[in-house]
């Protein structure tokens, strides 16, 4: 995917989120309670969700769903489609087809979860310098990423095999501008009698039409912490970075070379410009200064040492140098000069928040200390009713902000430009959360993945039609 693509893909948002903080802003000047509330009701979306013949699936009328990928299926390498499905991104082929590259969220120890069979039967049909981590031949880590190929004229998969292997549960990651996926570690497990490597880090994946399996080569210098998600700059390559921790940071790399992450660079975390080590959670437990929701916070980015972090204590040396604290954060996505990404456990009522950041027209320069990004709270409903838990986050090619939910009852929740949040579909088949949500590059169709059963599904339907 190059650059004109990846930019086209996702700048719609921009001019909608204008609107969006304007809305934000007149729901809090209303609103005089202590606990924020932002909106106040569901809007109607794309219509109320109906039935499901099936059971497993409610969306609105006029769109469907087809379960495209299960997990144990058989893939074109001899593979077998692991479990844990959770991050993806798509990739533009010709004629209408689409690349998408999956993660998997699954742990050494799990073969039934694996690639290779439940007796590890087919680990053999592999070299061990393929798996990132062999696990010294009696714990080889099955975590890692399979690609496939979806034709939207036939709504079927073409291909799918294995494109990376020997990690352990890459839970989300990010598409890139030059064409690869960035997939993330959530694990920060070292080296001992059973593992060979240490874990934590993120590694590139290449989009590619025909069946390849990458080198698994970690990128140590983006930082070994329990990664969650990524996304990329295309002005700047400069990567965003969270972390799914309680008490985690926001971080950027910036690379020695855009595009070749491999040679390295620096990474650093945000901070809140002359308010250091501040916690941006919002809990209403916690006594400390409350994050205004849509004020526009200045941000400073502080250096980091041995990102490597042999005591996994990355977090605590950012928060003591200043870096700002936030609730768990997952998702991340750009669209259009800005950076969204959720945070699952913050706000008053530990619901949930999404934030924008901002980026500073001279990004990564020692100009920016003179017009710096900022960041700040988008959404903080405090109303489960409307959203809880958000994680994956992706943006739709109409511009609507797109959430996955990982607790109760998940559901799939858009929000518009004008601000409003209603809800595009709702998992009843599976106590499971959705996962991976990312749009073809046609936009015709939403691919999302239902975790605990393993399984992949392309939701179609009129996606211009929303009445909000």
């Amino acid at each position: 995917m190059n650059r004109r693509i990846f930019l086209r893909q996702s700048g719609l948002v921009s001019m909608g989120f204008m609107s969006l903080q304007a809305f934000i802003s007149s729901c809090a000047q209303m609103n005089s309670s202590e606990v924020p509330s932002f909106p106040h009701s569901l809007s109607e979306g794309f219509g109320s969700l109906m039935d499901d013949p099936e059971g497993i699936l409610m969306l609105p009328e006029g769109f469907s769903y087809k379960i495209i990928s299960r997990q144990g299926d058989k893939m074109d390498d001899g593979f077998y489609v692991p479990g844990l499905a959770d991050g993806m991104a798509t990739f533009p082929l010709d004629d209408g087809r689409a690349l998408v590259i999956r993660n998997h969220e699954v742990s050494p120890g799990n073969p039934e979860q694996g690639p290779f069979g439940k007796n590890q039967e087919l680990l053999t049909n592999l070299p061990s310098e393929k798996l990132y981590d062999y696990g010294r031949g009696s714990l080889p880590c099955i975590g890692g990423t399979t690609s496939f190929i979806y034709n939207g004229s036939t709504g079927e998969v073409e291909t799918q095999y294995l494109s990376l292997a020997g990690t352990i549960r890459n839970c989300a990651g990010g598409p890139t501008p030059w064409g690869s996926w960035i997939t993330c570690e959530e694990n920060t497990a070292i080296a001992n009698d059973q593992l060979e490597k240490n874990h934590g880090y993120n590694f590139e994946v290449m989009a590619s039409a025909v069946p390849l399996l990458s080198e698994p080569i970690p990128l140590t210098e983006m930082g070994r912490f329990n990664h969650e998600a990524v996304c990329v700059d295309p002005n700047t390559g400069i990567v965003y970075e969270t972390e799914d921790r309680g008490d985690g940071l926001i971080y950027r790399f910036i690379p020695n070379e855009p595009g070749v992450l491999q040679k390295g660079g620096k990474l650093q975390a945000m901070k809140i410009k002359d308010m250091p080590s501040f916690d941006t959670r919002n809990w209403g437990s916690l006594r400390t200064e409350k994050m205004e929701i849509s004020k526009p916070y200045a941000v400073e980015w502080i250096d980091l040492e041995d990102v490597e972090s042999p005591e996994d204590n990355l977090r605590e040396q950012g928060f003591s140098k200043g870096a700002a604290r936030f609730a768990r954060g997952e998702g991340m996505w750009y669209g259009n000069g800005e950076v969204y990404f959720a945070c699952t456990n913050g706000g008053y009522k530990e619901h949930g928040q999404i934030f924008r950041y901002k980026p500073s027209p001279s990004e990564g320069s020692p100009a920016e200390n003179q017009t710096p990004g900022t960041v700040e709270i988008f959404v903080e409903p405090n109303n489960t009713d409307i959203v809880e838990s958000c994680d994956n986050v992706t943006i739709a090619p109409n511009g609507d902000l797109v959430l996955c939910e990982d607790k109760g009852t998940p559901r799939i929740v858009g929000v518009s430009p004008s601000g409003e949040m209603y809800h595009i579909a709702k998992n009843v088949g599976f106590q499971s959360e959705f996962a991976g949500s990312c749009f073809s590059p046609d936009g015709n169709t939403l691919f999302v993945n239902i975790q605990g059963p393993g399984l992949t599904l392309a939701i179609s339907g009129p996606w211009g039609e929303r009445v909000v």
